[in-house]
């Protein structure tokens, strides 16, 4: 007979726990900071030009 595993979850939670928070974190911050600020300053400066366009039309 095999005997069952037990107390698996609780011995490496900690682990578990700080190696799924850091990682998580470290993708925000690489989403955040490679992603979404470039595409929200391309966006600011395409409507920048786009309103500096329709004030030399005036």
């Amino acid at each position: 007979m095999i005997a069952p595993i037990t107390g698996k979850l609780r011995k490496r939670f900690w682990l578990d726990l700080t190696t799924g928070l850091g990682l998580g974190i470290s993708a925000g911050y690489a989403f955040w900071y490679g992603v979404h600020l470039p595409r929200v300053q391309r966006q600011e400066e395409f409507y920048l030009k786009y309103e500096r366009a329709k004030q030399n039309e005036q």
